[in-house]
């Protein structure tokens, strides 16, 4: 097993590094590189590295983390599925990004590939990976929306024709703000607990998904970085972002599992946007770019 994840954790920072170089090189700002350790007697043992450039030309805040942390007590985050699990030791790595970009017509974006591993008591090892990346605009467009799906299609085609539909399905299930009635964005890709075929397997999985992660983005990212926007865009950027802080907090298992465990809080919460905004009721006017985003794009549908 210790051989195992020192191969996982190699890869993550590698992962981690190339994703951090193409975002300084498309902004052209110097990212902030923490280097962090948990101090002896915390409940979390371990370290990892938070990456993030901060008002940036093209980014506002693009924050990209690799963790690997080990800790007495699986938290009830992560045994939701594994009841037979729940207060075994257990060791965590990933790496998750999320990048908040200046221009209401350049969506945020989401990714994150991890391992955990836990030893139950008297059992043998078990292993399981997660992942997924999906897509939020603020301005919906038809060919970034499909550029996005295929690349994530084009990933996981190697592991089976039932990957990319089932793991499509399961992004549309878990990005939801189940108070609002409301999709995130336009989806993507989301696996989790996932150990089929072996390590091997699980492994490789998680290496296509992190390596097609600069394709899907980055091309979407140069078509619109210099599309000119007006101050009402801008505003509604900002209120939507709202919706983003909201289902980071309230919904996602990744933020509950690294406050349930004693992570570290400033790395947990790197996926925040510097600025949102609420406002009470507010409806998009009929007909309009805004009302477009909710009717077209904040839906479930195919988009291959």
């Amino acid at each position: 097993m210790q051989a195992e994840t020192a191969d996982v954790a190699t890869y993550l920072r590698g992962l981690q590094a190339r994703i951090i170089d193409a975002v300084e090189a498309a902004d052209g700002g110097v990212a902030v590189r923490d280097a962090w350790h948990k101090a002896p007697g915390e409940m979390l043992q371990g370290s990892g590295l938070t990456c993030i450039l901060e008002d940036g030309t093209l980014f506002e805040r693009a924050g990209c983390g690799f963790s690997q942390v080990r800790g007495p007590k699986l938290p009830t985050a992560a045994t939701q599925h594994r009841p037979e699990l729940a207060g075994a030791p257990f060791e965590a790595m990933g790496v998750s990004l999320v990048f908040h970009p200046r221009n209401p017509f350049v969506p945020t974006v989401h990714m994150n590939v991890r391992m955990l591993a836990a030893l139950p008591p008297g059992g043998e090892p078990v292993c399981w990976f997660g992942g997924g990346m999906d897509l939020t605009p603020y301005y919906g467009f038809e060919d970034d929306a499909r550029h996005f799906h295929q690349t994530c299609f084009d990933a996981l085609a190697p592991f089976g024709e039932d990957k990319y539909p089932r793991f499509k399905t399961w992004c549309d299930d878990y990005f939801h703000l189940k108070h609002r009635g409301e999709q995130r964005g336009i989806g993507g890709i989301f696996f989790d607990d996932f150990a089929e075929g072996g390590v091997d397997n699980g492994f490789a999985m998680l290496q296509s998904v992190g390596d097609a992660f600069l394709g899907a983005y980055l091309p979407i990212v140069q078509r619109r970085r210099d599309t000119p926007y007006t101050e009402a865009q801008r505003e509604f950027q900002l209120y939507r972002r709202g919706r983003y802080v909201e289902f980071n907090l309230v919904w996602d298992r990744g933020t509950h599992f690294g406050l349930q465990s004693g992570g570290r809080t400033e790395s947990i919460l790197l996926s925040m946007p510097p600025l949102a905004s609420w406002s009470y009721a507010q409806q998009p006017e009929p007909g309009s770019p805004e009302a477009r985003l909710y009717s077209d794009f904040l839906i479930r549908r195919e988009w291959l």
